[in-house]
């Protein structure tokens, strides 16, 4: 299928002034109702501020749903399961050997899911991911959401932040022709940095030698799998499954047949919390995530990928001669597009040097995950054990911009940093940090970079959230 492309030498050209509808003033508007989003608005609104949170989809989730990317990756130093006895419930564990380094709002959630069969405790058993159904994701979202007091407005994509003397108006996209509403203090989740952007903050776009970004991948579930055959395959070919990757022989036999058009390494399966049904990470296509020239093209070129790979599930591999393609993500996933310049850049060597921070509001542990645009490939480099790294405040505020805090895979960090901290348990608790943040900022009606880092630690440790013990 062709694509409609841009032409060479496109120039910009001037709309007509338009006029919008006012939606109204809100203390806090958290843009984005993925895991940042999510994170933020319940820590804004647990902080006592009024909140409103838009989304451009007809439901939240983000990449966990709209894109479909399952599990929820690893959030511990160590690997322990946090249960006992009869009770289902997550708890953060600060004993044994090792634990999750992300609380607060995540285990609110995974809380719920667990208790609704929507999601799978990590243990030794999931690698420490988190198995989860997407449908009951956004359900339970809502949920949470209504019963924290949080206004909800959906079909709606944010296109511009205008400042103004004493607030900041964002423009919506929507259905009903453009809505403005305005702002104490405004938190962007959007993944891509874009009211950071519209704002005039400077940002970063993908590796220092070549502005190439990770590649994107469209996620799907496949059902109907005979899990027992598979494990038997498994279980007698040992050399050909290396981890939780692919099969090695079939997978070159059918590339030399002509049979499979597999842009990565390896085909990458993931359990799901329903037996018989896997998630599949095994497209790639590299190019910009915040090009509507590119996306086209990734999803054009990905769909084809799924269906080789999903014709190579059913005739080569034990297990799959039944299976078929359940859903493919609403949109491809976007691992990284704007890195959003703040008053400190996180680094890479901070990251694998499990560097402490004063002004922590956030950790992760998660090994950097570098995949390559340019084909095949993927670096993995894991923190020391037993260790985790900080996220500081500093890394949430834009330079140049006052009312506006970033969250998510947009913070303020360099190639190497981001391919860790983007993943989404570690996206909730900067969301957590940012929406805390932003209603101290609002309560006070001082700028964000005017809050004391020390009162923004106590509140998101009355709410749960795992930070490094007060000295």
């Amino acid at each position: 299928m062709n694509t409609f492309d841009k032409p060479e030498g496109a120039q910009r050209v001037r709309l007509p002034p338009r006029t919008a509808e006012y939606g109204g003033h809100t203390e806090v508007l958290v843009v984005g109702g993925g895991p940042a989003g999510f994170g933020a608005a319940m820590g804004a609104a647990a902080a006592g501020a009024e909140v409103v949170l838009v989304e451009r989809y007809g439901f939240l989730g983000g990449n966990a749903t709209a894109a479909l990317v399952m599990p929820l990756m690893s959030f511990h130093n160590e690997m322990r399961q946090a249960v006992g006895g009869d009770d289902t419930r997550l708890l953060p564990t600060d004993h044994g050997e090792g634990e999750p380094v992300v609380a607060g709002v995540l285990w609110m959630l995974l809380d719920r899911l667990v208790r609704n069969h929507g999601a799978i405790t990590p243990s030794k058993e999931t690698g420490y991911t988190v198995p989860f159904d997407p449908e009951l994701f956004k359900l339970v979202m809502y949920e949470m959401l209504a019963g924290s007091g949080v206004r909800l407005l959906l079909h709606a994509f944010a296109s511009d932040l205008i400042t103004l003397p004493d607030a900041s108006r964002v423009v919506f996209e929507t259905k009903s022709g453009p809505v403005v509403v305005d702002a104490d203090v405004v938190v962007d989740c959007t993944g891509d940095g874009d009211l950071a952007a519209s704002a005039g903050a400077p940002y970063e776009i993908g590796r220092p030698e070549d502005g190439l970004t990770q590649p994107m991948t469209l996620m799907f579930r496949v059902g109907n799998m005979d899990r027992a055959a598979f494990a038997g395959y498994v279980r007698d070919h040992p050399d050909q499954w290396k981890g939780v990757h692919g099969l090695w022989d079939l997978i070159r036999d059918a590339r030399d047949a002509g049979e499979l058009d597999l842009p990565r390494e390896d085909v990458l399966f993931f359990a799901t919390p329903h037996d018989g049904e896997v998630s599949v990470n095994s497209t790639r296509f590299g190019g910009l995530g915040i090009s509507v020239w590119d996306l086209t093209r990734a999803e054009l070129t990905m769909h084809r990928q799924l269906a080789s790979i999903a014709r190579f599930l059913r005739g080569r591999v034990p297990g799959f001669a039944s299976s078929y393609v359940i859903q493919s993500g609403v949109q491809v996933g976007v691992r990284e597009t704007r890195r959003v310049l703040g008053d400190y850049q996180l680094t890479g060597q901070d990251v694998l040097d499990a560097r402490s921070f004063d002004d922590v509001v956030a950790r992760g542990a998660y090994p950097v995950d570098i995949h390559n645009p340019n084909g095949p490939g993927t670096i993995l480099r894991r923190l020391p054990q037993g260790t985790s790294y900080d996220i500081p405040l500093r890394t949430l505020l834009p330079r140049d911009v006052d009312r506006l805090l970033v969250a998510g895979r947009c913070i303020s960090g360099d190639h190497v940093a981001h391919s860790s901290y983007r993943i989404m348990p570690i996206s909730m608790a900067t969301g957590q940090a940012a929406g805390v943040c932003a209603a101290l900022s609002a309560r006070v009606g001082k700028p964000p970079r005017e809050v004391a880092a020390a009162q923004v630690q106590r509140v998101l440790r009355a709410q749960g959230a795992s930070l490094p013990s007060a000295v």
